[in-house]
């Protein structure tokens, strides 16, 4: 128990907690910013076994947020790296590294745990994440973080799912590549996530589930509200993938030549946004053929699906070439 000494002997932990957090599993999605600080915490506090789930590799512009790497890393897997680094930190613990992109496809495979954290600075990904806990009842702790703000927060499991309080799209299109990012704010919140997740794991009140934090990092300030009486929508877009696409669908890709030369499936027809009000073959579509609307990030997608749900009699699914 050397190893853990300073914090066994805080009464919040203890040697029964101590026991919990090697027993616990935590999968976390996305090696980015977030993970960078909360990756190091959860390994030196000894939580028995960390899955580390992310598709991309190291980039130089990573570097001011992402702590975790250094320029030797560059071009490296992140999972990889990050599993290795957390390994260095805590012998004693499991890390599995998994190089791949999250999506409807794999999300079961990838994230049966004790709890999940979402770390992958995409709103697909939070999406398919939030849905897949809240139909499994696997607590999820998520945060974001978008230039100088941010925010963290227990969702699912005994709580109401990220859909329940952020139902419609978000206003913002931009991300931290257009807009920036302040990498102690990613940080502070990837930190936010560690505790919380401890705090979960070791019922430390109050509770984690049902509350967000927002940060506002100039300030260094934050304040923080519960929404346990959030309701789940009635109806919702889904996320799907590529390879879930039907020859019954109507596919869409909203993307320009300029952006993606391929068409993210063959059957796909390119219709810009702007055109989407008239769809080929819309009149003859019945209530169970499915529209799917396939964009880079879901964003696009998502508005256009809520422009298009009164006069779209099937259903209508999200494709976003990020999360494929």
């Amino acid at each position: 128990m050397t190893r853990y000494a300073r914090q066994v002997i805080l009464p919040e932990i203890g040697e029964a907690g101590q026991d919990r957090l090697a027993a616990a599993h935590i999968v976390i999605v996305g090696a980015g910013g977030l993970a960078a600080t909360a990756l190091p915490l959860l390994a030196g506090a000894g939580i028995g076994h960390l899955t580390i789930i992310d598709g991309d590799r190291v980039e130089m512009d990573n570097l001011h947020r992402q702590t975790f790497f250094t320029e030797g890393d560059i071009g490296l897997s992140k999972a990889e790296v990050a599993s290795v680094r957390c390994k260095s930190l805590n012998s004693d613990i499991v890390v599995d590294a998994v190089p791949a992109r999250l999506n409807p496809v794999n999300v079961d495979d990838y994230t049966t745990a004790d709890l999940v954290l979402d770390c992958a600075d995409s709103y697909a990904v939070s999406y398919i994440l939030s849905d897949h806990c809240h139909r499994t009842g696997i607590p999820l702790i998520s945060a974001s973080a978008l230039g100088v703000t941010g925010y963290v927060g227990g969702f699912c499991g005994t709580a109401p799912s990220l859909r329940a309080l952020f139902p419609q799209a978000p206003e913002s299109g931009e991300s931290c590549e257009s807009l920036g990012v302040m990498g102690p704010v990613v940080s502070a919140l990837g930190a936010m996530q560690a505790q919380l997740a401890l705090n979960h794991l070791l019922a430390i009140e109050p509770p984690t589930l049902g509350r967000l934090i927002r940060y506002h990092g100039p300030a260094c300030r934050t304040s923080s509200f519960c929404f346990h009486d959030a309701a789940e929508p009635d109806t919702y877009f889904r996320f799907s993938s590529p390879a879930l696409l039907r020859d019954s669908d109507l596919i869409i890709d909203l993307r320009g030549h300029d952006e993606a030369a391929d068409l993210i499936d063959p059957r796909a027809r390119r219709i810009p946004v702007a055109e989407c009000t008239n769809l080929p073959g819309r009149t003859a579509q019945d209530a169970t053929d499915r529209l799917a609307l396939c964009c880079a990030t879901g964003l696009r997608a998502w508005r256009t699906a809520e422009r298009l749900e009164n006069r779209w009699p099937g259903e209508i699914v999200l494709v976003a070439a990020s999360a494929s």
